[in-house]
C-alpha cells in the first residue's frame, strides 16, 4: 500500500482504484461491470460478492475516492508518547489510533476504520482542541492496534490525577483576584493532562449512565461528584490547583466566556458516543471558593419514550391512556426535579405522535428532539416566555399543547383559555402530591370555576431506585424497617422483601437503574364540586382515595412487594398519606 499515490484516486471510478490498489484485474472489473448492469447495486458490493475484494478493500477505496489518505499500519511504529495524547476510552470509544502528533502545531493524526466517521474527528478536536487530520486503515489492523497499545484498559482516572498532583507547572488562579491573565486561562484550558482528565470523567459518566457530574470547590479541596439513579457519589478527587483548569477547560468546550468568572454562564456541548447522541448541559456559578460547574448528560440513547417503560401498572396506564386521548382540558404531572415528569410527557406525546396531530411544546430547555413536534426552546432574557409562546401557539392551528412548566397566572390563563377553545394541554408543577396542585392553581390566582371546567387529570410521580437484578436476594426486615414504613408484619402477610448485595454491575450500590412510582387524581364531578366549595388537599385526598385512587405511598408499597425496590427507597421518596 505505501507506494501507491493516494492524492491521485480522489474522485476516480471505485473500479480503477481497487485496480490501482491491485485487490482486482480489470477483467475482473469488467466482469462485475457486466453483472451491474444485469442486477444494478454499487460494483465495491458486485465485486464483494464476487469474491474478488473484501469489504474492507471497498471501505479503503471509497476513502481514496473521497481524497482521505489510506495507512497502512503492519509495521508503522507508533510513539507512546502518540499513544498517551488521547486516552483509552476515548480510542475505543470512538476506535480511533492516534499515529502522529506535531506538538509544535498541536496537530493530530489518527486512523479511522471508515471514512464517514467524520464525528469522531469533530469530537476529538471539541474535546481536545487539536488541528485533527484524518487517515484511513484497514478495521482489522486499528482493531488490532487499539487492543494491543490500550488493551480493554478504561484509563485509569487515579493513575491521571496522581500525575497531575505532582505538576507544578499548573496553578490555580486566585478566585478573589481582581484581574485576571486571559492568556493564562486559555494556557491551562488547552494542557493536554487536563484534557484527559475530562474526557476520562466523562466517558466514564456516559458509561455509568451518569445523569449529572458535579465539579465543586471548596476551601482546601475540589470534589468530582456523579448523580447516578438519582444518587451523588464521590470520584477521586482532583488536586486542587486544577480547579480553574479544569473549568476552564468545560467552558472552552461549551463556547462560554472563560474570562467571566463573576457571573453565571450556561452552555452546551453535543457529542457522539459509540455511535450515539450525547448532549452536555453545562451551568457554571461563581461560589466563594471558584466557581461550581454542573454538567448534566442528556444520553438520548439511554432513555426509553414508551408509556409501557415507565414504570405505570397496568391499571395506571389504562387511565393515563384515557386522560390522554381526553379531547380537550389540562392534564399535569407534578413532582420535584428530576422526579421524571419530562420522560412521562415525552412518552405521552411519542404516543400521540401521528400525522393527524398537530403537537407544539414550549420548553427550558428543549431536552429531546422528537420527530413531528414542533419544539420551542423559551427564552426569558428574549422576552420568549412561556405565556408568550403560549399565545403564538394558539395561532398555528395545534390539537395538542405542551407547556414546560406552568409558573405563573398569565400562564395558567392561557392554558385554561387553550383548553377552553378546545386544545388538550399538558404541563407540569412542582407540588408533593396529586391533589395539591389544585390549590396550587388557585394560589396562582386562577379562578375555581375555570379550574374545574378544564382540568381533567393530575399525575403526581417520584423516581425509586431498582434492585439490582444480577445481585438481588430475598431477606427479611426488622421490626425497625417496618415501623419506619408504617406496616406491621401481618401486613405484608408472608410476601417475601428484596434487597441488593452489591456486584460490580451495579458498582456496589445494590441497585441499577430507577422506577417510577404514581399517584393518579382523574377528576369526577363530586371533586369538582369539593373543589368549587374550596374543599382543602386533605379532604381531596381522603375523597379520591375513597373513589379509587393509589397514593405515592401505596404504590410504592405495590413495588417493594413486587420485589422491584427497597423499604428504604419507599420511605425516602413518598411520606405516609393521612
Amino acid at each position: 500500500m505505501a507506494q501507491i499515490d493516494y492524492s491521485q484516486l480522489k474522485g476516480r471510478r471505485i473500479g480503477r482504484i481497487l485496480t490501482k490498489m491491485g485487490k482486482v484485474s480489470r477483467e475482473q472489473v469488467h466482469e462485475g461491470l457486466e453483472l451491474q448492469k444485469q442486477r444494478r447495486g454499487p460494483l465495491g458490493q458486485i465485486l464483494t460478492d464476487l469474491g474478488y475484494v473484501t469489504e474492507d478493500d471497498v471501505t479503503l477505496a471509497r476513502a481514496a475516492q473521497d481524497g482521505m489518505q489510506i495507512i497502512d499500519l503492519e509495521d508503522f511504529d507508533i510513539p507512546d508518547e502518540v499513544l498517551r495524547v488521547i486516552p483509552a476510552e476515548m480510542a475505543n470509544a470512538y476506535q480511533v489510533l492516534p499515529v502522529m502528533f506535531d506538538q509544535q502545531f498541536n496537530k493530530l493524526t489518527v486512523a479511522l476504520k471508515t471514512a464517514d466517521n467524520f464525528r469522531a474527528v469533530d469530537d476529538l478536536r471539541l474535546l481536545m482542541g487539536f488541528d485533527v487530520e484524518a487517515m484511513v486503515a484497514p478495521a482489522d489492523q486499528i482493531a488490532n492496534r487499539i487492543k494491543k497499545h490500550y488493551g480493554d484498559d478504561e484509563g485509569s482516572i487515579a493513575d491521571l490525577i496522581g500525575e497531575l498532583s505532582e505538576a507544578d507547572d499548573i496553578e490555580n488562579i486566585d478566585v478573589g483576584s481582581e484581574s485576571v491573565d486571559l492568556e493564562e486561562l486559555v494556557q491551562m484550558a488547552e494542557d493536554n493532562r487536563v484534557k484527559r482528565l475530562l474526557n476520562l470523567v466523562l466517558l466514564q459518566a456516559i458509561k455509568d449512565k451518569a445523569s449529572d457530574i458535579h465539579f465543586e470547590p471548596f476551601e482546601d479541596e475540589f470534589k468530582m461528584r456523579y448523580r447516578i439513579d438519582g444518587v451523588l457519589y464521590e470520584m477521586i478527587p482532583p488536586p486542587l490547583h486544577l480547579a480553574t483548569a479544569i473549568v476552564s477547560r468545560i467552558k472552552v468546550m461549551a463556547g462560554l466566556d472563560i474570562a467571566e468568572r463573576r457571573m453565571p454562564q450556561d452552555g452546551r456541548v453535543e457529542l457522539v458516543v459509540n455511535g450515539q447522541p450525547v448532549d452536555l448541559r453545562v451551568a457554571v456559578l461563581p461560589t466563594m471558593f471558584g466557581e461550581s460547574c454542573v454538567m448534566r448528560v442528556l444520553d438520548r440513547s439511554n432513555v426509553n419514550l414508551d408509556l409501557e417503560q415507565v414504570g405505570l401498572r397496568e391499571d395506571d396506564l389504562d387511565i393515563v391512556r384515557q386522560l390522554i386521548k381526553k379531547p380537550n382540558g389540562i392534564v399535569i404531572v407534578t413532582g420535584p426535579t428530576g422526579s421524571g415528569k419530562t420522560t412521562t410527557l415525552y412518552s405521552a406525546l411519542s404516543e400521540l405522535n401521528e400525522i393527524s396531530e398537530k403537537i407544539l411544546t414550549a420548553e427550558d430547555p428543549v431536552e429531546y428532539d422528537i420527530d413531528g413536534l414542533c419544539q420551542v426552546q423559551v427564552n426569558p432574557a428574549t422576552g420568549l416566555t412561556f405565556a408568550k409562546a403560549l399565545k403564538s401557539f394558539l395561532r398555528q392551528d395545534p390539537d395538542i399543547v405542551l407547556i414546560g412548566e406552568t409558573r405563573d397566572l398569565e400562564t395558567a390563563q392561557i392554558a385554561v383559555q387553550a383548553s377552553l377553545t378546545g386544545h388538550l394541554v399538558f404541563t407540569t408543577l412542582h407540588t408533593n402530591d396529586a391533589p395539591s396542585s389544585v390549590a396550587r392553581l388557585i394560589d396562582l390566582g386562577l379562578d375555581t370555576f375555570l379550574v374545574t371546567a378544564t382540568l381533567e387529570g393530575i399525575i403526581a410521580q417520584r423516581l425509586v431506585r431498582k434492585i439490582c437484578s444480577r445481585c438481588k436476594q430475598e431477606y427479611q426486615p426488622t421490626e425497625e424497617e417496618l415501623i419506619r414504613l408504617d406496616i406491621t408484619p401481618d401486613e405484608i402477610g408472608g410476601r417475601p422483601l428484596y434487597r441488593g448485595r452489591g456486584c460490580d454491575f451495579c458498582n456496589h450500590s445494590g441497585f441499577k437503574g430507577r422506577l417510577g412510582i404514581f399517584e393518579i387524581m382523574v377528576l369526577n364531578d363530586e371533586l369538582r364540586d369539593m373543589i368549587m366549595a374550596n374543599a382543602s388537599s386533605q379532604q381531596l385526598m381522603a375523597k379520591a382515595r375513597r373513589v379509587g385512587m393509589r397514593t405515592l405511598r401505596q404504590s410504592g408499597m405495590l413495588a417493594l412487594f413486587d420485589g422491584l425496590t427497597t423499604i428504604d427507597e419507599v420511605v425516602r421518596e413518598t411520606l405516609v398519606a393521612d
